[in-house]
């Protein structure tokens, strides 16, 4: 079965759940999927139910699409990632994306917990994304191309959209939030990194490291997607602190979770 004849069945169930026109999608990281309990008039449906998609293993990830209207834009939300390190390839793990431009969704915001590689982060910054590392090992896209929906040789060159990015920097200086900006470096996991890798990351031009992301991105950008990427930094990477556990994560999401969700609220709002 082709990429495109998944797509096609997977679209087909989505709709006939009630789910219509798609501004927005939305990929919500770890502690951060309460943002699509403030989407209005709701349509929610669970990973399971859906062709073709996998489900999230992940603590702190519902695994669940929510679709309806936050900041007067249609969004649909996925609450819950998937993660190359859940051993899923990685056309699984960017599927939600393809499925989200099938729906003709013209823009993704993606979100994510982080650990901070620039000495001047510290936990609970957010991190405006101005371009990424592939450190995977792999890439979503490799394999057959199918034209219909995206060219053999993407250019990354603005991954992340500007004109995005401004209207964010904007809205965080109205609001009084300090909004780093930096770059972001996808490793597979589920190892946190070395105090090498580390070291590694901030000389080869790195701010924040993750597990996620990248490959989303490749696959917006692939799909002709617009991108802005937001990071919550949970903790300073291996090396800078004592030592590094998802609990920290969620308790850091969860501290400045009012902040981020304004942040993105307001910056719909704005687009």
């Amino acid at each position: 079965m082709t990429l495109q004849q998944r797509l096609a069945e997977t679209t087909a169930f989505i709709h006939k759940k009630g789910v219509d026109k798609v501004d927005f999608g939305l990929i919500l990281g770890s502690g951060l999927g309460e943002l699509a309990e403030e989407i209005e008039d709701k349509i929610v449906i669970p990973y399971e139910e859906i062709p073709h998609f996998s489900v999230s293993t992940v603590v702190g990830h519902a695994g669940q699409l929510v679709y309806g209207t936050l900041s007067g834009k249609k969004v649909l939300a996925m609450q819950g990632r998937f993660h190359f390190y859940e051993g899923h390839s990685m056309q699984v793990v960017t599927y939600p994306v393809r499925v989200m431009s099938a729906l003709k969704a013209h823009s993704l915001i993606v979100t994510n917990a982080c650990g901070g590689v620039n000495e001047s982060f510290k936990p609970g910054d957010l991190m405006l994304i101005t371009d990424h590392i592939n450190f995977m090992g792999t890439n979503p896209l490799i394999g057959k191309n199918e034209e219909e929906i995206g060219p053999r040789f993407p250019d990354m060159s603005q991954a992340y959209n500007l004109a995005y990015r401004q209207v964010a920097k904007q809205v965080a200086q109205q609001k009084g939030l300090h909004l780093k900006e930096g770059v972001y470096m996808g490793f597979t996991g589920p190892t946190y990194e070395t105090p090498a890798e580390i070291r590694f990351a901030r000389t080869i031009g790195a701010d924040a490291v993750g597990m996620s992301t990248v490959p989303e991105v490749i696959v917006a950008v692939h799909s002709g997607l617009k991108v802005l990427g937001i990071s919550c930094i949970t903790n300073l990477a291996a090396g800078m602190q004592a030592n590094l556990n998802h609990e920290e994560v969620v308790e850091t999401t969860e501290r400045v979770k009012a902040e981020f969700k304004e942040l993105i609220k307001s910056t719909l709002t704005a687009l």
